[in-house]
């Protein structure tokens, strides 16, 4: 392997990893749970004294976390919103499990969860900063106070405190050998070096990736099974309505894609393989490219090859966006499975950079209103868009250079459309949330 390859598997494993529940919620979960961590170690309370009401929890987060929060289901619970997720972080939320801080759920720790919220035992708000993806956790207990701050990556624990003052503070996470203070842009990737790498890389250095098609997989199949959210997975895979959808590739994919979303956003307990922070950016980036190795028998080398494009090229976008803005993450994400499906089709560089241009000039303007059982049917739109760009790209036909914000140059285009998520749709995002929160 050389140090480049090195480098960019590097950066897969820090932008994809399990997520359990949707990761705003589950952010704030997991500052909880290092709160709570802190009281243990300097308090020493008596066993079992999570499952008790002897303590208080206060969340201060930002506005981007409030909306992504607010309407989402939480795992195991049949109940949405970040009160429920702060109650379950403090009840069986350890912090060594990052984003699947919740792994130890179970009934008892449900139960309690729920009596915590109930009596008003959690208190959540909006914090004082200009961060797009901050949390501060304030845990009260015996005349003391801890605290733990996430900010700019959803596991990212940038802060601890006890009783006023500062236990640790640093921009950087101990995550063995990654280098965690580089911004996804300090990797200077681009569309050509990405298709490289996932062509010339060792299979056995990326078999790794092979674990999105089992998790996000998994939860596709009990999408399937009708129990979630709106059904969206579920309905257009249903016989009655193949005279609709057809039941071709597209309508399978969809519906794979879709279910896996329906479970997820509805509180399904099993966990997603997240990109760039978002269970449904993973199952979005992959569930269109599993679908076709499953339809058409790709070899797992082939399907690892795709996926590695999939994920880097929604990873490269995402990096000029930001993890949470105006734009709804499905974008970039079916961007990046139209990519993976034009490769399996035996694409070249030209034809994915035609795919990526399709989809810039397609459904851009995708906003995002918050994580809800609702994302199951902008996920549905986004692999239906992915896959007419990639057949589109594979005939040759790509959106021209003078239309909208699409350039000859496929850099500047992804530069436009981060221009567009971070800073043109800005008012956008301030008008999403008033309305949610005044409803």
């Amino acid at each position: 392997m050389t140090a480049r390859e090195a480098e960019i598997i590097e950066l897969i494993r820090k932008e994809v990893k399990p997520a359990l529940g949707c990761t705003e919620p589950i952010a704030v979960a997991l500052a909880v749970a290092k709160a709570m961590e802190i009281i243990e170690d300097k308090c020493a309370p008596q066993k079992q004294w999570r499952m008790t009401e002897k303590y208080v929890l206060r969340i201060e987060v930002s506005g981007n976390i409030l909306k992504n929060g607010m309407g989402v289901g939480i795992p195991g619970t049949g109940m949405v919103g970040l009160h429920i997720a702060a109650a379950l972080g403090a009840v069986c939320g350890r912090s060594e499990y990052g984003l699947e801080v919740l792994h130890d759920l179970d009934e008892a720790s449900i139960t309690m969860a729920k009596h915590i919220v109930e009596n008003k035992g959690v208190s959540v708000g909006l914090a004082d900063t200009d961060r797009k993806l901050y949390v501060k956790a304030y845990i009260d207990y015996a005349g003391h106070c801890a605290s733990a701050v996430i900010q700019d990556d959803h596991d990212n624990i940038s802060e601890t405190g006890f009783d006023g003052e500062t236990l640790s503070e640093s921009q950087k996470k101990e995550s063995g050998s990654c280098t965690d203070s580089k911004t996804t842009l300090d990797y200077r990737l681009t569309v050509k070096e990405i298709l490289d790498f996932a062509r010339n890389v060792s299979f056995e250095d990326i078999r790794f990736i092979l674990e999105s098609r089992t998790l996000n997989l998994a939860l596709a199949k009990e999408g399937l099974k009708g129990n979630y959210g709106l059904k969206v997975g579920y309905a257009i895979n249903l016989e009655d309505n193949r005279e609709v959808f057809g039941g071709d590739f597209l309508c399978y994919a969809m519906s794979l894609t879709a279910a896996a979303s329906d479970a997820r956003m509805a509180g399904c307990t099993l966990a997603a393989m997240s990109n760039s922070g978002s269970g449904n950016q993973g199952i979005t980036v992959t569930m269109p490219v599993i679908a076709y190795s499953l339809r058409y028998g790709t070899n797992d080398e082939q399907l690892a090859r795709a996926l590695v494009l999939s994920h880097l090229i929604a990873i490269h976008i995402k990096g000029y966006l930001g993890k949470l803005s105006a734009l709804c993450g499905c974008v970039i994400a079916s961007t990046g499975s139209a990519c993976g499906l034009v490769y399996l089709r035996g694409g070249d560089y030209d034809q994915i950079c035609a795919a990526i241009k399709n989809m810039i000039g397609n459904i851009t303007g995708m906003v995002c209103d918050g994580a809800k059982v609702g994302c199951a049917m902008k996920v549905a739109s986004g692999v239906s868009s992915a896959l007419q760009s990639a057949v589109l790209a594979r005939e040759g036909i790509c959106i021209s250079e003078h239309d909208g914000i699409i350039e000859k140059d496929i850099e500047k285009t992804i530069r436009n459309l981060g221009r567009i998520g971070s800073v043109g749709m800005q008012h956008t995002d301030n008008m999403i949330l008033d309305i949610m929160v005044c409803k």
